[in-house]
This record gives structure tokens, C-alpha cells and sequence, in this order.
């Protein structure tokens, strides 16, 4: 398999529909050796499912069944991927190779789990479409990448991306998950705005890749949440297991996932042909594998061998590793969690990762580790092998370090006939080795011997015949190095390949304690004491959050005002009100990213939370035209919100900033009324932003509404903004037309602007105040049920509820007779 070394996405995804509108993904990692199987209907015309599936994966190809015309006016999968990832690779495959009864046969044999355990005995006629797209992506691979996937040894989801909440393309977007929007505008230091460059401090590819599909989909089992949590309680008051983790995580290397990988695949033949000069490059990713494999099983001992050291101040720690055993603290063996526990049982405890290592130990010499200094790691990978392993073998080394010497030897010579002391000799793998000369050094021209001469910053690049020849037959005994190499380590890699199951299992495990040790319990770690709790989670409590920041916001403003926010079955709408710049769309965004934030496990820039989990967020934020698709800012709009209509649950939570400001006020408003309606009808936790100060009106007629304000002070017709989110409504009259007035509309306009406005809203106070009395009664029972559903989910004593009852009791008859 070719490598993939950077951080782009490694993903080859299999899309397939039928005519019920259902659709079918494999996504096959090539850098994990993972298959993940999704079937699902699509609810949406424009594939808003989908789009969020390929924005999670970012795949670099795309298979799809040739092009016919879609059913029921939908786009097709093969016109999706041309539109949504036009960036993409897309390949066309016939529709005999997406064969649902070959890919069953094809996940049976190849998953690294029991086929029950998978659910694939019982449901595999269920999945058939997800089975189809897996047959022709494994299909693909093997035939683009000339590799036969190893029996299992592939970890197989079904369903796993629906098994987690689920944030559509849009809202990942509008909450600046990944990317913070109009990054273009604020430069590359805009990077820093987003949740996931905030958290990105992991020192692992796969740790880092591991956070971004954890923050596009988080968890929704509160098993699960809890043992992340209990693991970073445990880190955070245990520095020894915190520093002493840490650094032991150092001791793995980057690219450890996608090594591990590398076993799950082999050729289709090694043969003379297979291993020939055009191979090379596979050669030497094997050898390179094997050798980041030995120093990953070296390192494997230091997870559980932690040493503890005070230096320097009273409150500074160093934490080293020490191989005296009497230095020794096992603080991972003694691990309370039951994250780390399991680590240390699975990982530490496991004797076949010592057999592997055994293995390896065998032929490989022991002073072989990984290194990315281009020559010198030529040079580890020629010498991998023991001497005496195999002659060619050793005959070809001794061909590579005669001429690597007599190549020393001629920068030598150079510097002395030419007068060129310091004349460097570095090495690239495209260029091989070539003459680094500091253009101070040179006096007029340079002697003729020296060839291919370029200037580089204040050095002059360039190389001689002499040179070249050397180069071709340094390059000619590594190659052959590489192929002897190549041949002796075939015999191990298939005794690896045995085991190849632990080797997954590792991957995942150091990936996830990247991302709990070094993003997690690190970023909690830099902020002040207590300002990061841990959230409480129930199966239908309320969502209440005390005293919450924007954990992207409060890193760049030390003066963020916190603000919080409760919401229950018996109140499950806040319509958020205040003027333009006073806090709406920092609010929506902050309770959406401490949610999710909460939902990966991690701790929240809260005082206290108690959260539901949340199975879908929706937002609707943000106007401005879609010229891709021939849409105004209301047709944009509209269709955001019919695709939040058709696919909340009860369980979802919704936010939605100036919903129907895009047309007219009477039909914006009826349209904002109405979606209220529809959402108040269900369970889900919904929080609106509107300057519409008529939809207030909602709270006069349905109990389960709250209004909420920003608090604003006005002197002098400007506003001073508090950014300090308040109960109930508060009129500030013609706050608009103050901003207007600053923006420089004339004063004239401004005046008849608020005699307009004034008329207006006498009658709406008219009409508010006659809604109020029709439902006075119906809010006091309502406010009743409320309060005594916050009591069931309270902790307090017989006595303290008796006396909470008894207040309720005084409170609803002193509202009656008020109201008599």
C-alpha cells in the first residue's frame, strides 16, 4: 500500500441508491484498514444526509454505479458527487460489481470480529445496499492498489455514523466546528477560531483525525460519555498518570495508525515482477513499516512504566521514564478508570505483543529505530536486517557505504582544490546527494566541474559528473539493498500478518489516549483552576447550563460574560431577544459547541451542566445567496428549515437565528410563528433568536415558551451592551433607528421612522394585553407542572421538598386570587 503521510483524508467511499430513496456507503480507511457500513433513507431532496456523510469522511475517491435518471426528482449519487465534491476523484463502476451477496461474503471473511458480533447473520439482507457499495469499493482498492486485504483484519461498523449524533454540512458550518467561516477574510491565524484547531494540541496523525470525527460526531451512548469522563477526572487529579502518559505517548511515532495498517494488506504475488525497479517505492514503505512497527512494540512498555521527579519550584513537576525498575511507579497498573484499566488489561497485559517483537528482535538489528532525516533513514533501512541474514544482502550494503564514503571523500577533495571550506554535501530522496555552497564563499564564477548550478536563498545548489555517477551507484546498491531487504522480510511479515488483529487494537488505543491525554486533559489543563467542569447527563432530564462561556471566544476575550441556560420537557422554546450586536449568535453557538463538547467526552467552560443527549443538532444561521444553486437568501433559508422540519426528533436540539427576515415582515413572521408552533408540539429543546418582538406573544398563549433578553443600557440615544442574558421581555424603543442613526441615515428619516413605528406598537401592546388575560389561568397550572417536574429531578431531602411544595401551594392560590 502507498502511504499516506500527511493529515488529508485517507477514505475511498462506495455510494449506491435504489428507488425507495434509500442509500448505501462503505467508506473503506486505507490509513486504519476500517470499513464503516451506513444505510439509511434520505429525507432530503438535496441529499443533505449525504453531504454531511462525505464531509465527515472527505473522501479522496468516490465509486458510484453509472449515471441513470434518479427517482422521485432526486439527484442521483453520481451527480451529488459531481456537485458536493467536485474536488473528489470520481470512478464509475459497473452495477454487476456492486454485488450485495459477494460483499457479505467479502465483510464475513475479511472482519476482524465474529460475524454475529457484527450483526451480519441477522441483518445482512437489511444492509444489502451498504453490502453492494462495500463489494465494489474492496473490488477497487485491490485491483488500483495491486494488494489482496488480509482475512480478518478489517474492523467493520455497521451503521456507526448513525449510532452517534448527528450534525448536518450546514451547521458544521454555521458552529465553526472544522473551519471558522469567512477564514479567507481573516487569514491563516483565523484557524485558531475553530473548536477543533482549539483542541488540536494531539501529537499523533490518527489522534488528530480521531478528534475531528469526534467533534463532526459525537457520542450519544452515556456509558460511553462517562468512562471518557471518569478517565479525565482521573488525569486531572493524578499529575503523575497525566505528565508521566504524556510523555510515554512521545515514545510512539507519528505515523504509528498508518503503519499498523500497512499488515492488513499484501501483494497479490511477490514475485522477480512484483519486486522489480518500479516497485521500489512499496519496498522501502514495507521496510519502513517494519522498523516504525519494532520502535512503536519498543516504546509499548513506557505506557505503564511512568517515573515521577521533583525539580525546581515548589509546584513544578518533571516526569521522566527510567528503565531501572526500581525506579519504576506503575501508576497505568493502578489506574481507578476503567478507560485505562481496559488499556492496561488489552495493551500492556497482552503477551503477543511481545511475540511480535520477539519476532522482529530475530533478524532485525536492535539499533534500528525511526527516524525522517531523509538519508539517514535510507541508511536505517538498508541496515535493518542483522548481518549474515542474507550474502546478497550483505554484498549490496558494501557496495552502499563504499560509494556513500567515496561521495564524502569527493566533498572533501572539493573543499580543498577549490577552496570551498564550507562546502556541504546534504541529501534529498528526489535529487540524491548534491554540493551546498554559501554564495559568500564564492569568488566570481564557479570552476567548471560544478554543474546544474542554482541559486538557493544565500546558497548556490548544484552537482558535477563525478557526482552523478556516484549518486546512480549509491541509489542502484539502497535499491538493491531494498530488494534483498524486501525478500528476507516477507517471512515476517506474514508471521505479523497472524496477529494482525492487536495491531489494530493498539492503533485505536494510542489514538484515543492522544486525544484524551494530549487534546482533553492538556487544553483543561491550561485554563485557570475550575473554570472547565465535568457535565452530568440524564436519559430526559433538562438541558441546564450555569454561568457557560463560548470555549472558542473566552480563549481570545480573558472579560467573556458567562451566561446560562435551562430548558425541559414542561419548557422547551427560548426566544431570545435584544438588539443587533448585543450577544444572540454568540449565545446560539455557545450552548450547540458546549453541548458537543460535553457529548465527546470532554469536560465544559461551564460553572455546572446537567444535559440531556442529544441524538441531532440543527441550526439555522447566517443569510446570503446560493449562486450554485440559483438561490436567494429566503430560498436558502427556507430550505434549511424544511429540512430541520422533516427530520427533528424529540430528542433534537434546534437553534435558529432571525428566521423569515429574508421577506417580507408578514410573511417572515408567519412563518417564524408557525415553525414555533410545529416544534413546540414535540419534545426537542428549541432556542430562537428573533428581533420580531411579536413573537413574544407566544409565551401569552403556550406555557412551555420563554422569553429572554440581553440586557442593554441606553444614554444618550447609544447603547451599552452587557452581553448579560436576562429573563423576560424588555422593550428598548427603536434601538433599529439608533444604529441607523450612527450608520448616518439623516436625521429627518430617522424622526418619521419612529412616529411610524410608535403606531405600530400601541396596537400590539393592546393585543398582547388581552392575550395575557384570556390565558392567565392555563399559565399558572402550566408554570405548576413545570416547577413540580424540576422537583422530580432534584437530589433534596423529604423535608426540603415539603417545604418546596408547600411554597408552590402559596404561589399558585396568592396567583389565583389576583387574578379573581
Amino acid at each position: 500500500m502507498e502511504d499516506d503521510t500527511g493529515e488529508r483524508s485517507s477514505f475511498v467511499i462506495g455510494l449506491i441508491e435504489n428507488r425507495a430513496k434509500e442509500v448505501g456507503v462503505a467508506a473503506f480507511d486505507l490509513r486504519s484498514a476500517s470499513l464503516h457500513l451506513s444505510q439509511y433513507i434520505e429525507t432530503s431532496s438535496s441529499y443533505q444526509n449525504t453531504k454531511t456523510l462525505l464531509q465527515f469522511y472527505e473522501p479522496m475517491a468516490i465509486i458510484v454505479p453509472p449515471n441513470k435518471l434518479a427517482a422521485d426528482g432526486m439527484v442521483g449519487v453520481s451527480q451529488l458527487a459531481d456537485g458536493f465534491c467536485s474536488s473528489t476523484r470520481k470512478v464509475i463502476m459497473n452495477r454487476g460489481c456492486f454485488d450485495d451477496t459477494r460483499g457479505a461474503v467479502l465483510v464475513k471473511g475479511l472482519a476482524a470480529k465474529e460475524p454475529s458480533a457484527l450483526g451480519l447473520d441477522s441483518y445482512y439482507k437489511q444492509y444489502y445496499l451498504c453490502l453492494a457499495a462495500a463489494a465494489a469499493t474492496i473490488k477497487w482498492i485491490e485491483a488500483e492498489k495491486g494488494v489482496v486485504v488480509i482475512n480478518h483484519s478489517l474492523l467493520v461498523t455497521f451503521n456507526g455514523s448513525f449510532d452517534h449524533m448527528n450534525i448536518d454540512a450546514t451547521s458544521v458550518q454555521n458552529l465553526e466546528i472544522i473551519e471558522p467561516m469567512h477564514s479567507s477574510l481573516l487569514g491563516t491565524n483565523s484557524k485558531k477560531r475553530s473548536l477543533f484547531h482549539m483542541l488540536k494540541t494531539t501529537r499523533t496523525i490518527g489522534g488528530t483525525r480521531l478528534l475531528r470525527a469526534n467533534l463532526l460526531q459525537p457520542l450519544k451512548d452515556i456509558e460511553t460519555i462517562n468512562t471518557r469522563l471518569d478517565c479525565l477526572d482521573e488525569l486531572m487529579s493524578n499529575e503523575q498518570l497525566f505528565f508521566g502518559l504524556s510523555q510515554a505517548l512521545r515514545k510512539f511515532p507519528k505515523e504509528t495508525d498508518r503503519v499498523l495498517c500497512h499488515f492488513c494488506f499484501k501483494p497479490k504475488r511477490v514475485t522477480n515482477e512484483v519486486l522489480a525497479s518500479n516497485n521500489g517505492r512499496r519496498n522501502q514503505i514495507m521496510i519502513s513499516s517494519i522498523i516504525l512497527l519494532k520502535t512503536a512494540l519498543d516504546a509499548l512498555p513506557l505506557l505503564s512504566q511512568v517515573q515521577h521527579h521533583c525539580w525546581g519550584q515548589a509546584f513544578t513537576f518533571l516526569y521522566l521514564i527510567w528503565y531501572n525498575d526500581e525506579l519504576v511507579i506503575q501508576v497505568l497498573k493502578e489506574a481507578k478508570s476503567c478507560l485505562l484499566g481496559n488499556v492496561y488489561k488489552s495493551i500492556c497485559e497482552n503477551e503477543k505483543y511481545t511475540s511480535i517483537r520477539n519476532r522482529i528482535g530475530e533478524v532485525i538489528d536492535e539499533d534500528v529505530l525511526h527516524t525522517r532525516v531523509p538519508f539517514v533513514a535510507r541508511t536505517q533501512q538498508c541496515f535493518a536486517f542483522k548481518a549474515g541474514v542474507d550474502g546478497l544482502l550483505d554484498m549490496a550494503r558494501r557496495s552502499f557505504c563504499d560509494t556513500s564514503e567515496a561521495v564524502h571523500d569527493l566533498a572533501n577533495k572539493y573543499r580543498e582544490d577549490f577552496r570551498l571550506p564550507n562546502l556541504k554535501i546534504p541529501f534529498n530522496n528526489r535529487k540524491g546527494f548534491y554540493f551546498s555552497i554559501p554564495q559568500k564563499d564564492i569568488q566570481g564564477k564557479l570552476p567548471s566541474k560544478f554543474i546544474q548550478v542554482m541559486k538557493h536563498g544565500n546558497n548556490v545548489h548544484c552537482s558535477s559528473l563525478e557526482l552523478a555517477s556516484l549518486n546512480a551507484r549509491n541509489k542502484s546498491a539502497a535499491k538493491e539493498c531494498w530488494l534483498r531487504t524486501a525478500f528476507c522480510l516477507e517471512a515476517l511479515m506474514d508471521a505479523i500478518r497472524e496477529d494482525v488483529s492487536v495491531l489494530t487494537v493498539l492503533s485505536e488505543v494510542l489514538c484515543l489516549l492522544d486525544m484524551m491525554v494530549n487534546s482533553f486533559a492538556h487544553t483543561i489543563s491550561t485554563k485557570p483552576v475550575d473554570r472547565y467542569t465535568r457535565p452530568n447527563f440524564t436519559c430526559d432530564g433538562p438541558l441546564a447550563i450555569d454561568s457557560g462561556r463560548h470555549p472558542i471566544l473566552e480563549s481570545i476575550n480573558n472579560e467573556f460574560i458567562p451566561n446560562g441556560i435551562f430548558l425541559s420537557e414542561a419548557s422547551n422554546m427560548a426566544i431570545v431577544m435584544g438588539p443587533n450586536m448585543s450577544g444572540k449568535s454568540t449565545y446560539l453557538q455557545q450552548v450547540c459547541l458546549t453541548v458537543i463538547l460535553a457529548q465527546i467526552g470532554c469536560y465544559i467552560p461551564a460553572r455546572f451542566a446537567t444535559l440531556r443527549v442529544v441524538d441531532r443538532i440543527f441550526t439555522r444561521m447566517g443569510t446570503m445567496d446560493c449562486l450554485e444553486s440559483n438561490s436567494s437568501t429566503f430560498m436558502t433559508e427556507m430550505k434549511e428549515t424544511a429540512f430541520i422540519m422533516q427530520n427533528v426528533s424529540s430528542r433534537s436540539l434546534i437553534v435558529m437565528d432571525e428566521l423569515g427576515r429574508a421577506t417580507s415582515s408578514s410573511d417572515g413572521f408567519a412563518i417564524a410563528w408557525s415553525c414555533c408552533e410545529q416544534l413546540l408540539a414535540l419534545k426537542a429543546y428549541s432556542i430562537f433568536a428573533t428581533h420580531m418582538e411579536n413573537l413574544s406573544e407566544l409565551a401569552t398563549m403556550y406555557p412551555n415558551v420563554k422569553i429572554l433578553h440581553f440586557d442593554v443600557d441606553v444614554r444618550n440615544n447609544r447603547m451599552d451592551f452587557k452581553f448579560l442574558l436576562k429573563d423576560g421581555l424588555r422593550h428598548v424603543p427603536h434601538y433599529g433607528l439608533m444604529l441607523a442613526g450612527v450608520a448616518g441615515l439623516p436625521s429627518s428619516v430617522v424622526e418619521t421612522a419612529k412616529k411610524i413605528t410608535s403606531r405600530i406598537k400601541e396596537k400590539e401592546m393592546k393585543r398582547m394585553e388581552v392575550n395575557y388575560r384570556q390565558y392567565q389561568d392555563l399559565q399558572l397550572t402550566y408554570q405548576v407542572a413545570q416547577r413540580l417536574m424540576c422537583l422530580k429531578f432534584s437530589d433534596q431531602d423529604e423535608d426540603s421538598l415539603r417545604e418546596a411544595l408547600q411554597d408552590l401551594k402559596e404561589s399558585y392560590l396568592s396567583g389565583k386570587h389576583k387574578d379573581n
